[in-house]
């Protein structure tokens, strides 16, 4: 089973969409933090799902906690350059939708 903390305010329900596809989703409540990030089990997680490019610092956060986590960025914000190597997939929730790529990443 997939686990996903997703952070961000998630508008577009990519978290939803995951649970739907029977993934475990833990949803990081306010900031991205290394604290957050830690307390949602960013540790043992398969995906970051990350809706707030606000909150980009979190991709490096998490990788160095878990190397093996994969990070997908979902939002129509564009991803800063600082982070870009790190994500391993961006997706504008206007080109695919959120119950589309669920599918894809679970």
């Amino acid at each position: 089973m997939t686990t996903a903390v997703v952070a961000g305010t998630d508008p577009d329900g990519l978290g939803e969409a995951l649970e739907a596809e029977g993934a475990t989703v833990v949803r990081v409540v306010g900031i991205a933090s290394a604290d957050s990030l830690e307390e949602a089990g960013i540790d043992e997680a398969d995906l970051l799902v990350l809706t707030d490019m606000d909150d980009a610092t979190a991709i490096s956060v998490a990788k160095e906690v878990n190397p093996d986590v994969r990070v997908v960025t979902y939002s129509r914000d564009s991803l800063p350059e600082f982070a870009r190597g790190q994500a391993d997939l961006a997706v504008d929730p206007d080109l695919l939708a959120a119950d589309v790529v669920a599918e894809e990443i679970v």
